[in-house]
C-alpha cells in the first residue's frame, strides 16, 4: 500500500479563520488554491494509528516523499511516491479522486477503497491526514512537510491534533530520511523526465 496516497488540504483562506484553534475542521471544502497549495514534493514525517491493518503498515516504512500533480478538471491527483519498506526502495505511482465538497481524497488498494481528511494547517509547508476521526478504534492521523526535518512549532501541531483527535503521544511512529534507499531511482527518474521535457512542447494548461 502506498503510505502517502491520500492527501487532501484545505483552502488557504478558509483556513486561516477556520483553524484557529488545535482540533481541526473536517469539513472544509477543497479548491483550485488548496490543489496548488498541495503541487509538488512532500515528504512523510509521522503517523499515529489506532487501526490494526494500518499499524502493521506503516512499522514497515522507514522513510517516504511523493510528489503530486494536480489535475483540475478531472478532480483527480497523480500521486509519485518512492518509500522505504524494510530498508528497500519501493516506487509507487496512483490516481487519487477528489471529493471536493467534503474535503476529502480516494485511493484504491488491493481493490478496497479507501478515503481520508486532509488537512493543513495555518503553516502551509506541513498538513495532515486524518483517517476515521469520528472512529476511536480505528482512527489515525499522518503528518507530512515540505522538507524531511520539521521545526518544534511545526511537530507540536500535530502532536496537538493527535490529543484532540483522542490518541496518545506514545501511539507515533516516526520515520527517519537518513534511512532513505530511494535516492538513486529518484534522481534517475528526474534525468529521464528531463529529456522528455526537451523532447516534447510544453503543453499550456493542466
Amino acid at each position: 500500500m502506498a503510505l502517502s496516497w491520500a492527501l487532501a488540504v484545505l483552502s488557504l483562506l478558509p483556513l486561516l479563520n477556520a483553524q484557529s484553534s488545535s482540533c481541526v475542521n473536517f469539513t472544509v471544502p477543497i479548491t483550485n488554491a488548496s490543489l496548488d497549495q498541495i503541487s509538488g514534493k512532500w515528504f512523510y514525517i509521522a503517523s499515529a494509528y489506532r487501526s490494526p491493518e494500518y499499524k502493521e503498515w506503516v512499522s514497515a516504512y522507514q522513510s517516504a516523499f511523493f510528489y503530486f500533480d494536480s489535475n483540475y478538471t478531472e478532480d483527480k491527483i497523480l500521486m509519485r511516491q518512492y518509500s522505504t519498506i524494510n530498508h528497500q526502495c519501493v516506487y509507487n505511482s496512483s490516481h487519487l479522486k477528489i471529493q471536493r465538497e467534503n474535503g476529502t481524497l480516494s485511493g484504491y488498494d488491493n481493490g478496497r477503497e479507501h478515503l481520508c481528511i486532509l488537512i493543513l494547517t495555518k503553516d502551509p509547508s506541513i498538513f495532515m491526514l486524518a483517517f476515521s476521526p469520528e472512529d476511536k478504534q480505528n482512527m489515525g492521523l499522518t503528518f507530512y512537510a515540505d522538507e524531511p526535518k520539521v521545526t518544534p512549532e511545526q511537530m507540536r501541531q500535530f502532536h496537538e491534533q493527535v490529543i484532540c483527535m483522542g490518541m496518545e503521544k506514545s501511539e507515533i511512529v516516526y520515520v527517519d530520511e537518513k534511512q532513505d534507499q530511494c535516492e538513486a531511482l529518484h534522481k534517475e527518474h528526474e534525468e529521464r523526465k528531463k529529456e522528455k521535457d526537451a523532447k516534447s512542447p510544453k503543453e499550456g494548461g493542466k
